[in-house]
């Protein structure tokens, strides 16, 4: 069973799906928790989804299971890596690479490691010493004087760069190859830059001036005129409007769609189209309006054509992926009807390896659940489940408890909401020794049904094999209350005080004591019980003070924390 769930997740991980991945690997976990490679898998899942707390936990159990497998130790530096720990990731790596010299992927994650911790360690880089002279209505008002920048302000790609620097003063370092931005910094700092067309003037200004020693004096020669910058074409001039009216269709397709007017918006978006053809938004915009109308067809023909459109302009791929969330958020809709996701969730992937936004995982997540759970009302069937359970039970009888997990698990697929079958299987866990499994379908019993006794039964047994008798004794009473006259369940409570009262009396070994103390330093309960300053000082006083004690323990809910002290083995009263 363990294996088949390790193959599940193996092929939801290569596909992608690294939620479903998880929960697979995790469930094998359950059936089999000393498996390492289960582990490693499971981190590499997390690892994916960026949750790297996870993955390392998981990454760590892998270490532990197994210190001497190398890629228990790649899982390790992938971890600490995405959490920032570079110097943490670099020793994981050198352990790895230690056990395997020729991996690799151990080789490379170190490399990246080293890299990255040398980039942290190295000093950050200070503002532009040019970011002030960007600031201010000014610059523009400069730019627009001198007769060579002026020409640029009718250069589009010259405006996106100027906005660039000016958001942020760093960005100037990727355009001091444009010819026209060193020109800007002339301008701005009202000094002349050299250029390596200025070295080429000076060069044959030099040169002239040898040639004018040499020869006879002659007339000096006329004024080169100062050339007047270019006009734009009409041409130009028309699409650069275009562009505009276009920008200004949208902004009313917008207002139109915020105030719910579809119609109008869509017309707005339209038009927008027919003036300018190379901004994509217009299309993803109107799909949204479609997607809102309930016209999915519509919204799915419009980001089709973003997206095919998108790629001959070389958009963003960010404006790819958006397109391509907003089809599946349209197949999504109709997938309500036809009862088929299978078409949304392959578009929300492909959306996602263009750009992995938060957004469209969530819509992802939200369609392979849906799908998930599709699939389970169409396989739920009552009377299956009941056969399911009764062979699982002519199983158990033979003690032939895997076979019989099997029918009690399919009955559960079957019928999710009957308890018998989750009490069953837990007792089949309790007798495999799965007993974290075992506990886990005994509370899922008592969710289903609080009545059912059989679910305090199952449940104290799995506490009580768990040698967590304080806690075995509270189930087995708490199910006493329901069922005052349950023979079972009164079994059950004296089978619990006969083991804590050995453990007050001191017949219990120090080994079975140190164990019990270490399993109840885990228990939250305990845990918040011991870092309470009044518990802390009532327990000075039960060993200090008698008199002080004697006060305390007149307080009923004190006392109450004192016996589960002592039923935990923390407290011993002699």
């Amino acid at each position: 069973m363990a294996d088949e769930a390790k193959a599940k997740g193996n092929a939801a991980f290569s596909a992608g799906r690294f939620e479903e991945a998880i929960r697979y690997f995790s469930e094998a976990i359950n059936l089999a928790p000393t498996n390492h490679v289960l582990y490693s898998n499971r981190s590499a899942a997390y690892a994916s989804l960026q949750r790297y707390e996870e993955a390392l936990t998981d990454a760590r159990k892998t270490v532990e299971l197994k210190p001497d497998w190398s890629k228990g130790y790649s899982r390790l530096g992938a971890a600490h890596m995405g959490l920032g720990s570079n110097d943490e990731a670099i020793t994981a790596y050198e352990k790895g690479v230690q056990l395997d010299p020729s991996n690799e992927a151990l080789k490379s994650g170190l490399a990246d490691a080293r890299a990255a911790a040398a980039r942290s360690r190295a000093p950050p880089p200070g503002a532009s010493p040019f970011g002030k002279l960007f600031q201010g209505p000014e610059v523009w008002a400069k730019l627009t004087a001198d007769p060579t920048t002026r020409a640029y302000l009718e250069q589009p790609d010259f405006i996106r760069m100027m906005q660039e620097v000016q958001k942020n003063p760093n960005n100037i370092n990727l355009y001091l190859q444009d010819q026209r931005m060193m020109n800007v910094l002339s301008v701005l700092l009202n000094i002349k830059m050299r250029t390596p067309d200025d070295e080429m003037e000076r060069d044959i200004s030099e040169t002239e001036q040898r040639k004018q020693q040499a020869a006879p004096a002659k007339k000096a020669p006329e004024p080169t005129p100062v050339p007047v910058p270019m006009e734009i074409s009409e041409e130009e001039k028309e699409a650069k409007k275009r562009k505009a009216d276009a920008q200004k269709e949208k902004e009313a397709g917008n207002a139109a769609y915020k105030r719910k007017d579809f119609e109008k918006a869509i017309l707005h978006y339209t038009r927008a189209m027919e003036l300018d053809d190379e901004d994509i938004s217009f299309l993803t915009n109107r799909a949204a309006v479609y997607l809102e109308m309930g016209k999915y067809e519509d919204c799915i023909a419009d980001c089709d054509q973003a997206v095919e459109r998108g790629r001959e302009l070389r958009f963003d791929f960010k404006m790819i992926a958006r397109a391509l969330t907003r089809k599946g958020s349209a197949l999504v809709k109709m997938a309500k009807n036809s009862k088929d996701y299978d078409a949304a969730i392959e578009t929300f992937q492909k959306a996602l390896t263009e750009h992995r936004n938060p957004d469209t995982l969530k819509k992802l997540n939200d369609a392979e659940r849906a799908k998930k759970e599709l699939e389970q009302q169409e396989y739920y069937d009552p009377k299956i489940a009941e056969d399911e359970r009764e062979k699982g039970n002519e199983l158990f009888k033979e003690q032939k408890f895997p076979e019989a997990v099997k029918h009690y698990s399919e009955a559960i697929k079957r019928n999710p909401n009957d308890p018998k079958a989750y009490s069953n299987r837990a007792a089949c866990y309790t007798k495999l020794g799965a007993l974290p499994e075992g506990l886990k379908d005994a509370e899922k019993c008592i969710e289903l049904d609080p009545s059912f006794s059989k679910g305090y039964t199952r449940k104290g047994a799995v506490q009580f094999f768990m040698k967590e008798y304080d806690k075995a004794l509270e189930t087995y009473q708490e199910g006493l209350k329901r069922d005052p006259n349950n023979q079972e369940l009164a079994d059950g409570i004296r089978r619990c005080v006969e083991q804590i009262n050995r453990g007050n009396r001191g017949e219990i070994s120090e080994e079975e004591l140190k164990e019990k103390q270490a399993k109840a330093m885990q228990d939250p309960e305990i845990q918040k019980i011991l870092s309470d300053p009044i518990m802390h000082q009532v327990l000075i006083d039960l060993q200090e003070s008698p008199k002080a004690a004697q006060e305390h323990l007149k307080n009923p809910q004190v006392m109450n924390k004192i016996q589960k002290l002592v039923r935990a083995g923390i407290v011993q009263i002699k």
